[in-house]
C-alpha cells in the first residue's frame, strides 16, 4: 500500500492544488495577480480532461519512471471532495479514481482492485506524502506553506507559465512543491522534491475544458473475479 501511495497518488496533487490555490498565501505584485488568475479560472471550471505524464526521478540510482495516460476531473461539492481519475496507458494498464472521499486503484494484469478512504489513506502515508494536499483546507494551506514566484518558464508542452514554489512552513518528509500556472490560472505542471531530492513531476497537456464529463466516470467496476484488497 505505501508503494501504491508513493508512485501513483501524487498524481492527484495537482488537481487539488488549483482547487484551493488561490487561498494558499496573501501574496504582493504579481503573486497576488497569479493567485486572482487561478481563483477566477478555478470559479468558472466546472469539468476538465486531458492527458497526463508523470514522472519519478530517483536522482540516487539516476533512474526514472515515466507513466503516460488520461486524466478526467469534475469539481467536488466541497474542499474535502475531489472527482478524479486517471487511466494509465503506459508503462502499464492500471485505473486509479478518487470520489467521494474513496479511492478506487484497479490493475487488470493482478485482476486486483485495491479501495480505501482518503482520509485514512493520507493518515496512515505521513504528512510528507502528496495526498496530504487533498484534505487541506485554505486556511490550513496559508498555514503550512510560504509561496514565491520564481519566475515565467515553459513547460514541456510549449505553455508559458508562472512558476510558483511551496516551501512548508512545519517539518514535513519533502523539502518543497512547485507549481507551473498558465496565464489563465490553470496550473499546468506539479513537482513535488523530496528530502533526498527525489522528484515528482505531473504534465497535463491537451486539456478540454468544461465539456460533458458524466459522474460515472469516476465509479471503477471490475470484472467478476477481481480481488478486492482494503486499503
Amino acid at each position: 500500500m505505501n508503494k501504491y501511495l508513493r508512485f501513483i497518488l501524487p498524481a492527484i496533487a495537482i488537481i487539488f492544488l488549483f482547487n484551493a490555490g488561490a487561498g494558499i498565501v496573501s501574496a504582493q505584485g504579481v503573486l497576488q495577480k497569479i493567485l486572482k488568475r487561478m481563483d477566477d479560472h478555478n470559479k468558472a471550471l466546472t469539468s476538465l480532461k486531458g492527458s497526463i505524464k508523470m514522472n519519478k526521478v530517483n536522482t540516487q540510482l539516476g533512474e526514472n519512471d515515466l507513466y503516460v495516460g488520461e486524466i478526467s476531473y469534475l469539481p467536488g461539492r466541497s474542499e474535502k471532495q475531489i472527482y478524479v481519475r486517471i487511466d494509465w496507458k503506459s508503462p502499464a494498464v492500471e485505473h486509479l479514481s478518487v470520489a467521494d472521499g474513496e479511492y478506487r486503484f484497479y490493475n487488470p494484469r493482478l485482476k486486483q482492485m485495491i479501495v480505501g478512504k482518503v482520509e485514512k489513506a493520507q493518515s496512515g502515508a505521513g504528512a510528507g506524502n502528496a495526498l496530504a494536499f487533498m484534505s487541506m483546507s485554505k486556511a490550513q494551506l496559508s498555514e503550512n506553506y510560504t509561496v514565491q514566484y520564481l519566475g515565467d518558464e515553459s513547460v514541456a508542452s510549449g505553455d508559458k507559465t508562472f512558476h510558483l514554489e511551496l516551501i512548508p512552513k512545519k517539518a514535513t518528509s519533502y523539502k518543497s512543491a512547485h507549481l507551473w500556472v498558465d496565464a489563465n490560472g490553470m496550473p499546468l505542471q506539479a513537482r513535488i522534491v523530496e528530502k533526498n531530492s527525489d522528484t515528482t513531476t505531473i504534465l497535463l497537456y491537451n486539456l478540454q475544458k468544461n465539456t460533458n464529463v458524466k459522474a460515472s466516470v469516476f465509479s471503477i467496476v471490475p470484472p467478476k473475479g477481481t480481488k478486492i484488497v482494503q486499503g
